[in-house]
């Protein structure tokens, strides 16, 4: 039984995470009432149930429902109905302008600012991370690089011998922001930066000539073979720990060369260990 709760900030697109895993065949239910959702998991929990994939989206529209939510949730833990949370989260500046996109207004900026209304949320929804198994940043997502994510976590092609944990390795630049949602952060911006070679630069870490230029160093190959030392010692550590989705981020100061080069090789490391390894490449088109 797949038991899925999905929750976040209003705008950080838990519709469109909903409807990924209705295209997977959860049965989706949104915006349940709290009161009601041990209820709702006995009955999918059930012996004689017929459904083993369910996914409940939650919105918080005030502290009265969190309260409610909370509990709910404790209940849930305390009778061993095993969950995952997704919480999905974004950076203020980009639910602002979705919300300006959409010309709705934020559900707890009725009379006020939209800004007011997500640092409200921000505070009532911060005790739910504790919950969440897997917090996804949507700040540079797509709807369809949501999907693809949450098909990622939950694609149940991979055979019964490959780990039960999902890896997003994640380029990035510093410049920026960090990506919200990272477990693990490494800085590459000590290597060699195919930056400064013109015929280089318009180019990014999937071209051959620039994984070439940023490998062909002693300081390099020393530091991958270093990074890959340390997941193979970390990943089993996480699985034993329970953890199902773990976010590595790699950053160089534009997200262009060095990073997506070093996404590129784990990527291709953990995919030969058998993982399950969704890569992500997200400032390398912004320069």
């Amino acid at each position: 039984m797949k038991f899925v709760i999905v929750t976040g900030l209003s705008g950080s697109g838990k519709s469109e995470a909903m409807r990924a895993l209705e295209d997977m065949g959860f049965y989706c239910v949104d915006n349940l009432p709290p009161a009601l959702i041990v209820n709702f998991a006995e009955l999918f929990f059930h012996a004689n149930s017929n459904i083993d994939k369910v996914a409940l989206g939650i919105d918080i529209r005030g502290r009265e429902f969190f309260q409610e939510l909370n509990s709910a949730l404790e209940h849930l833990g305390s009778a061993n109905f095993k969950f995952d949370m997704i919480y999905l989260d974004c950076d203020d500046d980009v639910l602002i302008k979705r919300y300006k996109m959409t010309r709705r207004n934020h559900p707890l900026a009725v009379n006020s600012r939209i800004s007011d209304g997500i640092k409200k949320e921000r505070v009532i929804m911060e005790p739910l991370k504790k919950y969440s198994k897997m917090i996804i940043d949507t700040t540079n997502m797509k709807p369809k690089d949501l999907k693809a994510e949450i098909a990622s976590i939950y694609d149940e092609g991979d055979g019964l011998d490959s780990p039960n944990i999902t890896i997003s390795v994640v380029s990035f630049g510093f410049k920026y922001g960090l990506p919200l949602d990272a477990d693990l952060v490494f800085d590459v911006r000590f290597l060699p930066n195919p930056f400064y070679d013109l015929e280089l630069r318009p180019k990014t870490g999937d071209s051959d000539d620039v994984r070439d230029f940023v490998m062909n160093s002693d300081v390099s190959i020393e530091f991958r073979d270093k990074l890959f030392d340390m997941y193979d010692f970390l990943i089993p550590k996480y699985i034993d720990e329970g953890k199902q989705h773990l976010v590595i981020g790699i950053g160089c100061t534009g997200g262009r060369h060095r990073s997506v080069t070093f996404v590129n090789l784990t990527y291709d490391y953990l995919n030969k260990k058998g993982y399950r390894t969704v890569k992500k490449h997200r400032d390398a088109k912004l320069d």
